[in-house]
């Protein structure tokens, strides 16, 4: 089965198409697109929390990094998706993971100003001592980008 069919269904948003996909071929869950991402990534960047729920439902690897080193989570820090992040962090995603520039969920929340997601992550065990490639913490970008409550949250 063509992978892509799955793709171009999750870009619609049809969680009851992206089911019916997944239960006919379970083997695409593990398909990623042309640039390198996941079926998760994917529905997590559009804001799609059904197709996210079946994605998880189906045993998507919440981990799994697309191209740039970046999880589904990292990805909707800056995009500010508060309920999917809830989703995956719930399922287990891994709120440490850093991509190849060290970058965090956290340091992407508090980087784009994105508070509710910043509380929750630091209450579900994130690291705020956690520095990228630049040697910067999540405080650090928060800091630099005048975030003054993201900052005291840090």
């Amino acid at each position: 089965m063509n992978s892509e069919l799955l793709f171009d269904t999750i870009r619609l948003g049809n969680d009851q198409k992206v089911q019916e996909l997944l239960e006919n071929n379970p083997e695409l869950i593990a398909a990623t697109d042309q640039r390198g991402s996941t079926a998760l990534v994917l529905a997590t960047y559009y804001g799609f929390e059904k197709v996210t729920e079946v994605l998880v439902a189906h045993n998507a690897d919440l981990n799994a990094k697309d191209a740039s080193g970046n999880t589904a989570l990292m990805g909707i820090c800056f995009k500010g998706y508060p309920k999917i992040a809830k989703i995956l962090i719930d399922n287990g995603a891994d709120v440490n993971a850093q991509n190849s520039n060290g970058g965090t969920a956290l340091i992407y929340a508090a980087t784009f100003n994105q508070k509710e997601l910043v509380e929750m992550l630091i209450q579900n065990g994130a690291d705020t001592s956690i520095k990228d490639t630049k040697g910067l913490t999540a405080k650090d970008h928060a800091k630099m980008q005048g975030l003054d409550q993201i900052e005291a949250l840090l």
